[in-house]
C-alpha cells in the first residue's frame, strides 16, 4: 500500500487521528510514492507519549507489519530509554519479535542497565550472544555498568575477554566501562593496567582513574594522575574535582582540600551546586567549620545534601546541639539527614536521644533504611533497651526491607548485649550467609555470658565452613575462656593464634590472658606475661590485676601495681576503690588512709554511673542519691530491708569502700 496524491486520505488519517500534534514530512504526499512502514517507522521517531506509540504499534499489527524489525527496534528503543517509555512494554514487544536485532537487543540492555533490576541486562547480554549476534560497542559499556553497579568482578572479567576477542576491547567507551568495573571492585591494579594500555584516553578515562582511586582513599595516587592530567594538557572539569575533594575528605587532609579550592577559584570553573556540596563536605569532614559555614552562607540556593554536609560537620566535631538547630531549620530532610543526626546521638552515647529522633523520623513519614535501623538496634545494645530492640525488630520483619547480613548481625548484638542469648543464637542460625563479622558477634555474645565452651564450639564450626579468624575473634575466644576459667583453652589458643594464624597479640589479647591467668591463681605467670608485652600496660591489663589481687588476696602485688597505675591514669575512681577494698580486706588500714589521702590529692571524682531496671515494658534509669522517681522512699525501704536480711545472713559490708565513704 502506498501514499499518493489519489489516495491522500490514508496519510492524513493517520497523521490526524494518531499524531494531530505532529506534522508529517511534506514527501508523504509527495508525487513519489512512500511505502507505508516507512511512513510508520518515521512516525515512531516523532513519538512524544506511550499513548501515542499504542495507537501507531496497533497500526502496525493492523497493517501486518509486525515483521519489520527497523520499525520495531525504534518503538523498543522509545519505550526501554525514553523518559516517556514504558519498560514492560518494551519487553512485551520484544518477546513477541521471531529474531530480534542488534539495535532491539542495545536497547533493551540499556533500559535494563537502569532500572531496579540491572542483572537483567546481564541475561540478556547472554542470550544475544546464545542468539549469534555479535555485541558491539554500543552493547558493552551498559552491560559493564551492570557489573560495576552489582560488583559482579567475574562477570566483567567475561565481558572484558568477549570484547578482546571480538576486537573492540581497546575502544575508549569500553575500557571506560572496565575501568570502572575493576575500581569499585576494588581491584585497582586491574584498572590501572586498562587505563595504562589506552592508546587515546578522554577525560572520562582520567576521571574514571582519579575516581577510582579516590573510592580506595588512595589520595597520592589520585593526585599524581591529576598532575600527570594537567600535564598532558587536559583540563578538569567539576567531576573531576568532587572525585579529589572526596579524598580530601575520606583523608581529613585540609591542605590538600584548600589547594583545590584555590584552582577551582583561579582556573575559573563554573561551580555549580555539586561542586559546592562537595566543597562544604570537605570542609565539614576536615574539621574546619567556618570554611564550611562561608561555603554554606554564600549559596544561593541550599538542596537537602548541604544542609545534610552541616549537621553532619556540627555533630561529627562534637557541637551536636548546633546540628540539632541545623536539623531542625531544614525545609526538606530525607533519610540521610535523620541518619546523620541519629549516629550522632549514638556515638556521643545519648541513645535516648538517638531512640526519641528515631519516633520522631516514624511520625514524619520518612522510611527507615537499613542504615537507619543498624544505628538503632546499636543504640539499643548500649543501654540494655529490649523493648524497643524487639519493636525495631518486629517493624524490620513487617517490612519490605530484605535484612541484608550486617542488619542480621546488628539484631544478634543487640539481643545479645541485651541479655537474650537464645533469641541472639537463633538469629544468627538464620542468617544465610554468615560473614566474619557475624561469628565474632556471637563469639563475643557467648563470652560475655559466661558460655566458653559454647563459644568454642561455634569457634571450631567457623574454622569447619572455611572462615579465617582475625584478631577480633581471638579477642572473644579469648575472653570466653577467662570468663569460665578455661585456662588450658585459653593457653593453646593463644599460641594458635600466633603460630597458626600469624596474628600478633595486641593489648586486648594480653588483657585477656592476664585476666584469665590471674582469676585462676596463677599471677606469677600472669606477670611474667605482662613484663614480656612488647607495648606498656593499660588500665584494662592493670585492672585484670588488680582483680586476681582481690580475688586471691594478694595485698603485696596490688601495692605494687600502684605506681604503674598512677602513672596511667592518676584521676581515675574505680581502680582506686579496688586498690582501696583490697587493703581493707586485708586489714591494711594505713594504706587504706594513704589511698584516701591520694584520692584527695589528686582530686579525683568518681565518674556517675547510671543503672537501669525494666518494668512492664519501660525502661528506669537512676544514679547514686537520685530521688526523681515517684516511688523512691518505697524502693529505698526495700533497698534496706535486703541490706538487714544480708547482714542476718553473715554479709558484712564493713570492708567495702566506696569512693564517697573514701
Amino acid at each position: 500500500m502506498y501514499f499518493t496524491r489519489k489516495h491522500p486520505t490514508v496519510a492524513s488519517r493517520l497523521k490526524h487521528s494518531l499524531f494531530p500534534s505532529l506534522s508529517l514530512h511534506t514527501n508523504f504526499t509527495h508525487k513519489f510514492k512512500t511505502p507505508i512502514h516507512q511512513t510508520l517507522h518515521r512516525l515512531v521517531e516523532q513519538c512524544s507519549s506511550m499513548r501515542e506509540l499504542k495507537r501507531l504499534h496497533a497500526q502496525i499489527i493492523l497493517h501486518g507489519l509486525t515483521n519489520e524489525n527497523l520499525t520495531l527496534g525504534k518503538l523498543i528503543s522509545f519505550c526501554s530509554v525514553s523518559d516517556a517509555g514504558n519498560f514492560r512494554y518494551a519487553q512485551l514487544v520484544f518477546d513477541q519479535v521471531s529474531e530480534p536485532n542488534k539495535f532491539m537487543y542495545n536497547s533493551l540492555i540499556r533500559g535494563y542497565s537502569n532500572t531496579d533490576d540491572p542483572f537483567k541486562a546481564f541475561s540478556l547480554y547472554s542470550q544475544m550472544v546464545r542468539s549469534g549476534l555479535s555485541p558491539n560497542e554500543f552493547t558493552f559499556p551498559f552491560v559493564l555498568k551492570v557489573c560495576a553497579g552489582k560488583l559482579a568482578f567475574w562477570e566483567g572479567v567475561v565481558v572484558h575477554g568477549q570484547a578482546i576477542k571480538l576486537g573492540i576491547g581497546f575502544q575508549v567507551c569500553v575500557q571506560n566501562g572496565l575501568i570502572n568495573v575493576y575500581s569499585v571492585c576494588g581491584l585497582i591494579h586491574c584498572a590501572r593496567n586498562v587505563f595504562d594500555e589506552m592508546s587515546e584516553r578522554s577525560l572520562v578515562s582520567w576521571n574514571s582513574m582519579i575516581g577510582g582511586y579516590a573510592g580506595m582513599g588512595s589520595w597520592k595516587e589520585a593526585f599524581l594522575l591529576f598532575r600527570e592530567m594537567r600535564d598532558f594538557g587536559i583540563v578538569a572539569d567539576k567531576f573531576t574535582l568532587v572525585n579529589l575533594l572526596s579524598v580530601c575528605s575520606q583523608a581529613c587532609d585540609l591542605k590538600l582540600g584548600r589547594y583545590l579550592h584555590h584552582y577551582i577559584v583561579v582556573s575559573g570553573m563554573v561551580v555549580d551546586q555539586i561542586l559546592r556540596n562537595a566543597l562544604l563536605d570537605m570542609y565539614g569532614k576536615c574539621g574546619h567549620l567556618p570554611s564550611a559555614q562561608m561555603v554554606f552562607d554564600l549559596m544561593s540556593y541550599k538542596n537537602v545534601v548541604s544542609w545534610t554536609s552541616m549537621v553532619r560537620a556540627y555533630a561529627k566535631h562534637g557541637r551536636i546541639e548546633v546540628a540539632q538547630k541545623f536539623f531542625d531549620q531544614m525545609p526538606l530532610k530525607n533519610v540521610v539527614s535523620w541518619n546523620s543526626l541519629i549516629s550522632s546521638y549514638v556515638r556521643e552515647g545519648r541513645c535516648r536521644e538517638a531512640l526519641d529522633l528515631f519516633q520522631k523520623m516514624l511520625n514524619s513519614s520518612v522510611v527507615p533504611d537499613e542504615a537507619t535501623l543498624v544505628f538503632i538496634l546499636a543504640a539499643c545494645s548500649q543501654i540494655g533497651d529490649l523493648v524497643i530492640g524487639k519493636e525495631t525488630h518486629n517493624y524490620i520483619s513487617n517490612s519490605t526491607l530484605a535484612p541484608t547480613v550486617t542488619l542480621s548481625n546488628s539484631l544478634v548484638d543487640m539481643y545479645a548485649k541485651c541479655g537474650a542469648v537464645g533469641t541472639a543464637m537463633d538469629i544468627f542460625s538464620q542468617i544465610p550467609e554468615k560473614n566474619l563479622v557475624s561469628w565474632n558477634i556471637i563469639i563475643g555474645a557467648l563470652a560475655l555470658h559466661g558460655f566458653g565452651s559454647e563459644a568454642i564450639r561455634i569457634f571450631e564450626q567457623m574454622q569447619e565452613g572455611g572462615i579465617c579468624p582475625d584478631e577480633i575473634t581471638f579477642i572473644g575466644l579469648l575472653s570466653a575462656c577467662s570468663h569460665s576459667g578455661l585456662l588450658e583453652l585459653g593457653r593453646y589458643y593463644f599460641e594458635r593464634m600466633k603460630s597458626i594464624y600469624r596474628i600478633s597479640p595486641e593489648i586486648e589479647h594480653y588483657a585477656c590472658m592476664v585476666d584469665l591467668l590471674g582469676r585462676r591463681g596463677c599471677l606469677e605467670e600472669a606477670i611474667t606475661l605482662m613484663r614480656g608485652m612488647p607495648m606498656k600496660p593499660d588500665i584494662v591489663v592493670l585492672g585484670a590485676m588488680l582483680g586476681a589481687c582481690r580475688i586471691h588476696c594478694n595485698a603485696d602485688l596490688a601495692k605494687q601495681i600502684l605506681k604503674q597505675l598512677l602513672e596511667l591514669e592518676p584521676h581515675g575512681s574505680g581502680l582506686y576503690v579496688l586498690l582501696a577494698n583490697i587493703f581493707g580486706e586485708a586489714h591494711r588500714w594505713e594504706d587504706v588512709k594513704n589511698i584516701r589521702k591520694l584520692i584527695k590529692d589528686s582530686g579525683v571524682i568518681k565518674s556517675r554511673a547510671v543503672s537501669s531496671i525494666e518494668i512492664d515494658g519501660y525502661v528506669y534509669e537512676f544514679m547514686v542519691d537520685d530521688n526523681k522517681h515517684v516511688s523512691s522512699s518505697c524502693i529505698c525501704s526495700m533497698l534496706d530491708q535486703l541490706t538487714d536480711h544480708l547482714k542476718s545472713l553473715g554479709y558484712n559490708p564493713s570492708a567495702i569502700f566506696d569512693i564517697e565513704e573514701l
